[in-house]
């Protein structure tokens, strides 16, 4: 029985893994139209960032548009790790970006470290990971920012929208996407004390920043 349980495990693992990496290639278009949404809001070209969790890629634009001076991605679940390692070779970043295992805690990134953080998919996807913007606020530097939530943001065009929409929205209820409001998202701001520090975006999709 424990062996069936684990290969049903492992089943379920690599499923999620399939997904997420046909998910992050299919959105690759979307990433230059978000990146100048988050270069606009950071208004700075220096700074460590660092991108975090399964949906990540965003850094790799910000790279190629020389926002920021050294760059992380705190990978997780562990199964995506080598997702993002081809990726970084791809783009030709050996050096520059460093994929390290993480979790939604960030417990091995220092407090005040990083200048930008950003968790794109952040609010949707409770089977997998759950928020702590507490943890994410910890890292911040001052005046550090973080950019946390989902969608295709205000510079994307719609005839770019419509080419992957459809996709994208199987994809995301195969991963057990919800649908949260933006009051809930202030409910969990508010327990966590840090609503007078968010501003919530709701043009492009349903996005956090914070400041701190």
């Amino acid at each position: 029985m424990l062996d069936h349980n684990m290969e049903a495990i492992g089943g379920r693992e690599m499923e999620a893994e399939t997904l997420i990496e046909e998910l992050n290639v299919l959105w690759e278009p979307i990433r230059p139209y978000l990146a100048r949404q988050i270069e606009e809001l950071y208004g700075r070209r220096d700074g460590h960032i660092l991108e975090m969790g399964p949906f990540s890629g965003l850094i790799f634009a910000l790279a190629r548009r020389n926002v920021g001076q050294s760059f992380s991605i705190a990978a997780f679940p562990k199964a995506v790790i080598p997702l993002y390692r081809s990726e970084v070779q791809k783009h030709g970043l050996e050096g520059r970006v460093r994929i390290i295992e993480g979790d939604s805690t960030l417990s091995n990134i220092g407090e005040g470290s990083v200048d930008l953080a950003i968790f794109r998919g952040a609010l949707f996807f409770p089977s997998l990971f759950q928020v702590e913007f507490s943890a994410i606020y910890r890292t911040l530097s001052t005046e550090g920012i973080a950019f946390i939530g989902g969608g295709f943001g205000k510079y994307t065009p719609p005839e770019v929208i419509s080419q992957i929409g459809k996709r994208s929205e199987q994809l995301n209820a195969a991963m057990g996407r919800v649908r949260i409001t933006v009051e809930s998202v202030r409910d969990q701001l508010r327990s966590n004390t840090l609503e007078e520090k968010c501003e919530i975006i709701t043009e492009g999709g349903l996005w956090v920043v914070l400041r701190k």
